[in-house]
């Protein structure tokens, strides 16, 4: 199935399970502090968004595909590097919407003026017929923990405790 087609529905009486992502929360450490690399989403809907719009670098999980291996794949589509580091499972969130979201850890190091994100097409402005092409994320920033906290979805936050408690059983 083409990435972006939609699933089949099931059949009448039989529950829908929710959309499954994954993704990666890059980490590093600095000057004795964790920081973070978020993404800011592009196109139209959160051009004028920035506080509680950030978010790590994700997305749907094809038929067949390992959630890590999805990890992997959307972080090079959304940053345009391939993930050098070793990804390890960290927690599973349920976003807002109710989509299940695999979060996998690793730590490296990534410079945000190398953004490269793949586009996507959308009708803008809504019902104008005319499309558009917008990059999956406009920007890229590293974050420490207290400001990822503030500017990050909040359905994702979850992902920062999991990290912390991660990082506190290494020590």
């Amino acid at each position: 199935m083409a990435a972006g087609s939609p699933k089949p529905r099931p059949p009448t009486g039989e529950s829908v399970p929710p959309p499954h992502s994954a993704g990666i929360l890059l980490y590093r450490r600095l000057a004795g502090e964790t920081e973070v690399l978020l993404i800011h989403p592009g196109g139209p809907y959160w051009s004028g968004k920035d506080v509680g719009a950030w978010m790590i670098p994700k997305g749907g999980v094809d038929d067949g595909e390992a959630a890590r291996d999805a990890a992997a794949r959307e972080f090079e589509e959304e940053t345009g590097a391939p993930l050098t580091a070793e990804a390890v499972p960290l927690c599973r969130v349920r976003q807002s919407g109710g989509k299940i979201v695999d979060v996998f850890v690793a730590e490296a190091d990534f410079d945000p003026a190398q953004l490269r994100s793949t586009e996507f097409e959308m009708a803008w402005p809504p019902r104008s017929g005319r499309l558009r092409r917008f990059p999956e994320a406009d920007r890229a920033r590293w974050m420490t923990l207290a400001e990822a906290r503030r500017m990050m979805l909040e359905s994702q936050r979850p992902m920062l405790d999991a990290l912390e408690a991660k990082l506190q059983s290494k020590r």
